[in-house]
């Protein structure tokens, strides 16, 4: 009798302990082996691990979310991607922008209150920039020099991410909502290939409170995926995308990997692929590099 459970024939389930804290050990192989699994690979002993598909992968894979580890189903058919694609803010840099110049501008808790409503989706992104950016009129621009020496600092794992990807051949293009004075400082320092994202306008050496049109959001995102993709000669199956904020959805559906990385809730129940606990070298993890290949620029 058919009990609604898969075979799983064609998948690996990769399991990936919080970075710096959690272990994998002998309890989690025991909860492995109880739900009928294999003898694992280990990627990083103790770290991370895979295991080729069986009949209780989902259950086990639920299991293991519930002791605060990563536990992801993914296919191994084309795993190791030709193309990365990145949001920048609250995932390859551990700030949003927009809020760091609101707190700038005396104006953090207002301008970050609009940022959190519009990454969980509950507002329209093009409004809620424009009025966040309406807010900063007359700030300075020297500031942004300064908030790129003081204050962004970048997501663990992102250049290993980078520099692994890119020694096997893969593009990385980082493609933000936010503005270009930042991702071309943050691109530079982690290896992107390209970046894409809003201009901020300014005159005098203040910035307008306006954006240059057209803004860079959730379709452009998706426009950047494809248009790269074909660029390289490869498919939207080829492409890694990573992102955490409401406007990075359709982008992360649409490629062949998207992950979904220490996301808010909307993002995470719609994105196929879910990391709330390893670092940007997860993202290798599930496709299939082990540690031992990783590299350091």
């Amino acid at each position: 009798m058919n009990n609604g459970a898969r075979t799983s024939i064609g998948e690996v389930l990769v399991v990936i302990a919080e970075q710096g804290h959690g272990m994998l050990g002998a309890e989690q192989l025991e909860l492995l082996a109880k739900f009928g699994a294999g003898a694992p690979r280990w990627l990083a002993h103790g770290k991370a691990l895979e295991v080729d598909g069986f009949e209780g992968i989902d259950p086990a894979a639920a299991a293991l979310r519930a002791q605060s580890l990563d536990a992801v189903v993914v296919p191994k058919m084309n795993r190791r991607k030709r193309v990365l694609l990145a949001d920048m803010d609250s995932t390859m840099i551990e700030q949003e922008c927009i809020d760091e110049l609101g707190a700038a501008a005396g104006l953090g808790e207002k301008i970050s209150a609009i940022t959190a409503r519009a990454m969980r989706g509950e507002v329209d992104f093009e409004s809620a920039l424009k009025e966040r950016v309406s807010l900063l009129k007359g700030l300075d621009e020297g500031v942004i020099a300064k908030l790129l020496r003081e204050r962004i600092s970048y997501m663990p794992g992102g250049k290993v991410l980078l520099a692994t990807m890119k020694a096997h051949g893969a593009y990385c293009a980082l493609v933000s909502g936010g503005f270009t004075a930042f991702t071309e400082h943050v691109a530079k320092a982690l290896g992107f290939d390209e970046n894409r994202a809003n201009r901020l306008l300014v005159s005098g050496g203040k910035l307008t409170g306006e954006v240059a049109l057209p803004i860079l959001g959730k379709d452009a995102k998706v426009e950047s995926l494809y248009r790269v993709a074909v660029a390289r000669g490869v498919s939207a199956a080829d492409v890694l995308a990573v992102g955490d904020g409401a406007n990075d959805i359709p982008m992360l559906q649409a490629a062949g990997m998207g992950v979904a990385l220490h996301a808010k809730p909307k993002v995470q129940a719609q994105a196929q692929f879910v990391i709330n606990h390893g670092d940007l070298t997860a993202l290798l993890y599930l496709q299939g590099y082990a540690h031992d290949e990783f590299l350091t620029p």
